[in-house]
């Protein structure tokens, strides 16, 4: 009994030896002719052992040389080593033979690399072959990709190498191996899977059952992922119209003032993101933090420029909200041309920070671009900011006091006149810091902020003249239903179902969801 335990613990000991010797009994086969290279590359590439890769890449690059005993060199720049063992060869021959190769052999070399890539040590090298084996779909390489899935720690990878094993069980003969390709199919909840199975239906009558229960649960995924995708749009748009909206709030739902140049204050702050950007493009350590830095600069600038506008224009005009329009529409068209007398009328580029480029894959392989959701989480700052200003400052208390009771406020010993200018002039700081978000999505022109005028006064006025949380609320909403709508009415149409929606409700609601007391409100 002993003997025969000890027999079969050898048995098994030699296996996994026999398995690593087949790496080394294949490679003689690369030094013969034609035939025999093209078989010993279609061996090698079957094997999955990683030492085949470098071996069979010298040898489509022409560095793999035999020496004058037959052994098989690999040519690493100056170096020369061994084939089999990968050790450098201290004393190389003198006049080692290049092994060259025909068509035959690189159509082989092509497919045996495409699947030896699975087992690279390069992630980037593994996700492409699993790409490519998905797409051959063949049953050969189920073996292979069964062996590197159980090797495989990243969890992208493992999920493209379960799609491609999946797709590879599907092409092969055993019913068993298809139903487990097809679940798993039906599982990945993948476009390129369901295409997968489409396909296999005319050649798998008998198994037509499963694979329309599979390509269900693939629609049903792919449904909640739509879903998902355009919330996030309809978010990433409504975060744009808060930003938009935002100093708006302040200037005509705070003051009453409609400020035509709202849209041109945008731009201001889109421009000097701009400048930021230029004058930090030489110093190294500061370029990456250009676009940190223009948001208090694009504040301050737009800030001071309000500022002016309501002490020289429009502090004579508040009462009268039809000239307060037709001044603003005029300061707009000015601030218009002064920019392209000073920038020109071509479109200027902002170059995005590296951690605001590419795009995020959230679970449920739901894509989302990084740059607006940076955007939407800087707007909700940018609300928060505002709400702090608004409710917890001597200025907020001060905007809020004339607001209400103008007269009594100036017999308290407030200057309405001094809060009048610091509060157009915090509208147009928020305007302009809107400017520096859009810079990152938007073509900076001086037509830029003309888009958003029109969006921005439906915002507030659909969420409550002076209403911080109806702004916000009727951002999003609005963004949100827009993106619902665009699928089925197209970008213009859905725009008009929206505006003409938020026209209906305001004549049941004029002073929409949210109604404010203040001056505006009274008038």
């Amino acid at each position: 009994m002993a003997r025969i335990l000890l027999l079969l613990l050898l048995v098994a000991l030699a296996q996994p030896a026999r398995a690593q010797d087949g790496f080394v009994a294949a490679l003689p086969g690369l030094a013969g002719n034609f035939t025999a290279q093209a078989e010993a590359v279609e061996r090698l590439g079957a094997l999955g052992d990683p030492r085949a890769l470098p071996v069979l890449r010298a040898l489509a690059d022409g560095r793999l040389l035999r020496g004058p005993d037959g052994t098989l060199l690999v040519r690493e720049g100056d170096a020369l080593t061994d084939a089999a063992t990968g050790a450098r060869v201290a004393a190389p021959p003198a006049e080692p033979g290049r092994i060259g190769i025909n068509n035959r052999v690189r159509v082989a070399l092509r497919g045996a690399l495409g699947r030896l890539q699975i087992v690279s040590p390069d992630p980037a090298e593994r996700l492409a072959a699993a790409e490519g084996i998905f797409r051959m779909r063949s049953a050969e390489n189920v073996a292979l990709l069964e062996a590197a899935l159980a090797r495989e720690t990243l969890p992208r990878i493992r999920e493209r190498i379960e799609l491609a094993l999946a797709g590879s069980r599907l092409a092969s003969d055993d019913a068993e191996a298809k139903r487990a390709g097809i679940a798993a199919l039906g599982a990945s909840g993948s476009a390129e899977a369901r295409s997968m199975l489409l396909e296999a239906r005319a050649a798998n009558a008998a198994l037509l059952p499963e694979i329309e229960a599979a390509v269900a649960a693939i629609d049903r995924s792919l449904a909640v992922r739509q879903a998902a995708e355009t919330l996030f749009q309809g978010l990433s748009l409504g975060s744009v119209l808060l930003l938009a909206a935002l100093g708006l709030a302040v200037t005509f739902g705070v003051m009453g003032v409609i400020n035509m140049a709202h849209g041109e204050f945008v731009m201001l702050g889109a421009y000097t993101t701009v400048v930021v950007q230029e004058l930090t493009r030489g110093i190294p350590w500061l370029a990456p933090w250009a676009l940190p830095l223009a948001v208090p600069a694009a504040f301050l600038v737009t800030a001071l420029i309000g500022a002016a506008m309501e002490r020289g224009l429009i502090r004579h005009l508040y009462g009268r909200p039809l000239e307060t329009l037709l001044l603003t529409f005029g300061v707009g068209m000015m601030i218009q041309q002064a920019v392209r007398l000073v920038f020109g009328a071509q479109n200027r580029e902002v170059i995005s920070p590296a951690w605001m480029q590419g795009t995020l894959m959230l679970p449920g392989d739901i894509a989302v671009t990084q740059n607006r959701l940076w955007i939407l989480a800087f707007s909700l700052v940018v609300l928060g900011l505002v709400v702090a200003a608004i409710r917890f400052t001597r200025f907020g208390l001060e905007m809020r006091a004339v607001t209400q009771r103008r007269a009594i406020a100036s017999s308290m010993g407030i200057r309405t006149g001094r809060v009048d200018a610091l509060t157009f002039a915090f509208g147009s700081g928020i305007a302009g810091i809107a400017g520096v978000a859009l810079s990152q999505i938007d073509n900076v022109s001086p037509n830029l902020g003309t888009g958003y005028i029109i969006d921005s006064f439906l915002v507030v006025v659909f969420g409550g003249v002076g209403s911080l949380a109806g702004t916000l609320i009727a951002a999003f909403g609005l963004g949100v239903i827009n993106k619902i709508l665009e699928p089925w009415a197209g970008a213009v149409l859905a725009k008009v179902f929206v505006l003409v929606a938020v026209m209906v409700f305001i004549q049941r609601r004029p002073r929409g969801l949210f109604p404010q007391k203040g001056r505006a409100a009274e008038a």
